[in-house]
């Protein structure tokens, strides 16, 4: 008869026998375990496939050669070898030159600024999506939705950009991740929501929120009292981004409250608004509609805001059909929802950009429900959902890669604008050191042509005025109308945008 195994045998849920000392783990593994550590590692390199995919399509769409934008070169000048320094406004913050000070600090090539911001955006992807590898029941989940998220136009053409959008998505998706977590990782949550903070603090407020409710009135994440270490991390992940950005507050600009009515200021003027239909016009550029009146959007492109919400909706009903729990799928489209609001409800204008984070984080359940489509027509052979299904992405893919494509070439020859004004600057005598006035776009011509640009409301003595035919600032036409009429007037040959005529001093 066989004798009956010792208790302390069996490990705690009494199924599993203990491994020996010195004996690998894998060898007492069950087939389960085997087979789950497999689905892992698999999902891990597709996950590394699709990161290098995911940089390679950006540097072969969008070239290295492409030169700063605007707000590129306002990050990118507090560096000296991109100075002179531009205005740095209210509402920026020093996460972005943070991100540049490796490169930027000692050399000025575009193309390796561009390449170093390229590698840290795949870095950023792995880490944004890695932490939910634990958390999806289907491990490939997380590779398909980064792979959503890496496919959209907006997301290649900003990959080897100095701009925030990008880390404060994978900042939001990590810290959601760990947050969610069986075995909560408080650093990374910290970590992530920090990253959100330090690049955009009115978006580490709007991801924090929900994280905050959550840890208090999901009944799941209350196991133990941990959900105050949860309300812990979130709270020092926040401060910590904020920090740098409220001891600028009180040092540049006389303290929070002047900072923020400032920065108000500069944006137009936030309010009660709902800019949806801005938005839906932006989903096929311009990169900034300000204001989005007159434009209209391809019907084409409408597609992925015809995609995203089905595939959310598959997901979340695929989750619930087979009796698992959608709270964690549910809290990442609340986290999405919230920090798409502010953008949505209270900025008058839109940028395709400010919705990545909502995107990265909606892709998620998106790809819990693609992967039910693709498993539903794999197991009942369905000849018609699988031609629907690749049909379907292909059209997604080939409209973003073109979207890509067409905003990289654009934006080669606009800001080739700049360089030609600034030889017209140079032809008729104006070099460095001299000062610039002239509308918002006076920028960056100040920055190519070497000089500065003055930071008053109605400008004195500068070396030259540049103005556009098309919407002068109202201090322009009086100033050139009364103090500058005798001055040389050259127009800009050759122009991308029409109109550009420079006034010099004699």
């Amino acid at each position: 008869m066989a004798s009956t195994p010792h208790p302390r045998m069996f490990v705690e849920d009494g199924r599993h026998p203990r491994p020996r000392r010195g004996t690998p783990r894998a060898a007492h593994a069950g087939p389960g375990r085997m087979n789950t550590d497999r689905t892992m590692a698999s999902a891990q390199r597709m996950l590394w496939i699709v990161v290098g995919g995911f940089c390679l399509l950006s540097a072969v769409l969008v070239p290295l050669t492409l030169p700063l934008g605007w707000d590129e070169l306002v990050y990118a000048s507090r560096f000296g070898s991109y100075g002179p320094a531009t205005p740095f406004s209210a509402p920026r913050t020093r996460g972005v030159p943070l991100l540049l000070a490796p490169v930027a600090s000692w050399s000025d090539s575009t193309v390796l600024l561009r390449a170093w911001l390229l590698l840290l955006a795949g870095g950023a992807l792995w880490l944004g999506f890695r932490p939910w590898l634990r958390i999806v029941h289907r491990p490939a989940t997380v590779w398909v939705a980064a792979g959503l998220y890496g496919s959209l136009w907006i997301t290649l053409f900003y990959a080897g950009s100095a701009m925030p959008n990008h880390y404060t998505a994978m900042g939001a998706t990590a810290a959601v991740g760990c947050f969610l977590a069986p075995r909560p990782r408080y650093a990374g949550v910290a970590s992530g929501l920090a990253v959100v903070t330090l690049m955009r603090p009115n978006d580490g407020v709007a991801v924090a929120a929900p994280l905050l409710l959550a840890a208090v009135l999901m009944p799941a994440l209350r196991d133990h009292g941990r959900h105050w270490e949860r309300l812990s991390a979130v709270a020092a992940g926040l401060m910590a981004g904020a920090l740098p950005w409220v001891v600028e507050a009180e040092v540049r600009f006389g303290g929070v409250r002047n900072r923020l009515t400032e920065a108000d200021e500069v944006q137009g003027g936030l309010r009660a608004v709902f800019s949806l239909r801005a938005h839906l016009t932006a989903l096929d550029g311009p990169l900034l509609c300000r204001p989005c009146t007159g434009d209209s959007v391809r019907l084409p492109v409408t597609e992925w805001w015809v995609l995203l919400p089905l595939l959310v909706g598959l997901g979340l009903w695929a989750e619930r059909r087979a009796r698992r729990s959608t709270a964690r799928l549910w809290l990442s489209v609340a986290v999405a929802g919230a920090a798409a609001a502010p953008y949505l409800f209270l900025v008058p204008y839109a940028a395709p950009r400010f919705l990545l984070p909502a995107y990265a984080l909606l892709a998620l359940p998106a790809a819990v429900g693609l992967l039910a489509v693709v498993h539903r027509a794999r197991t009942r052979r369905s000849l018609p959902t699988a031609a629907v299904l690749i049909l379907a992405l292909l059209g997604h893919w080939g409209i973003q890669a073109d979207l890509v494509r067409t905003h990289a070439g654009i934006q080669q020859r606009a800001r080739g604008d700049w360089n030609r004004i600034a030889s017209v600057l140079r032809e008729h005598g104006v070099h460095p050191p001299c000062v610039l006035a002239g509308n918002t776009s006076t920028i960056p011509i100040a920055h190519t042509a070497g000089c500065t640009v003055t930071e008053t409301s109605t400008p004195e003595h500068p070396s030259a005025l540049i103005l556009r035919e098309r919407n002068p600032p109202h201090w322009a036409r009086h100033w050139a109308r009364h103090w500058a009429r005798h001055w040389p007037r050259f127009p800009v040959p050759d122009t991308y945008n029409p109109g550009w005529t420079v006034l010099v001093r004699p």
